[in-house]
């Protein structure tokens, strides 16, 4: 059982280690630094708590996992009784709770950064699907999935990097996260299109948008 003062630890170096990881890179940073940004004096803290980099990363990408859950499964739940369903809806599910949760994060935030590198290591990339993912059998086709995971993931990276460096003003944040949102969406359905054709607005899958899915799963669900 993790001690209050263990779990304050280790957030403390999770927050230090996403900004670093973010800002500089998987390669250029080391545990020694992640322990100094954290105010840990023992250089050897981060094995401590989690073994190694790599079991860090991990559990920084997964505390992130169930305000992004909360969100996907709030969206869902408001289609149940919606008489006509459309692609947009379904496709909203699946785009705008990384757009949501970064909103929460506020600026700057380190983690759409973070997790752009994340999803390109190699020895990390299918853990970080693989957490995004309910059922890893019941995904779009390859192309498309690794497409929409492109996009999404390295749009928003983009966005919160132009925030970081005041490409934009702080004000104009969270109107910047949901103009994106909007966008992504717009940009996922003509992809969904391209390969499927247009899918009709119907309920009778609807209920099946309440079930707690990450990842792609939900389009699975509804079209193929």
């Amino acid at each position: 059982m993790t001690t209050a003062r263990a779990q304050l630890a280790m957030d403390k170096l999770m927050d230090a280690a996403e900004r670093l990881y973010a800002e500089h890179g998987f390669a250029a940073v080391s545990m020694r630094q992640i322990s100094d940004a954290a105010g840990q004096h023992n250089k050897s803290v981060v094995q401590y708590h989690f073994n190694s980099r790599d079991e860090l990363i991990k559990a920084i990408v997964h505390r992130h996992l169930q305000p992004f859950q909360e969100y996907r499964t709030a969206l869902m739940a408001e289609l149940v009784d919606k008489p006509d369903v459309s692609l947009r809806d379904r496709v909203s599910c699946l785009v705008l709770p990384s757009v949501l949760h970064n909103i929460d994060l506020g600026s700057p935030s380190w983690h759409a950064r973070f997790m752009a590198q994340a999803l390109v290591e190699p020895t990390l990339r299918e853990y970080t699907i693989q957490a995004h993912t309910h059922d890893p059998d019941s995904r779009t086709r390859p192309e498309l999935d690794a497409m929409i995971r492109q996009l999404v993931v390295h749009m928003c990276a983009e966005l919160e990097y132009d925030l970081a460096h005041r490409r934009i003003a702080a004000s104009a944040a969270e109107s910047s996260w949901h103009r994106l949102g909007d966008r992504l969406v717009t940009a996922v359905c003509g992809m969904w299109i391209e390969f499927h054709g247009p899918a009709p607005a119907n309920n009778a899958a609807v209920h099946e948008l309440t079930t707690p899915f990450r990842g792609t799963t939900i389009m699975k669900i509804q079209y193929i």
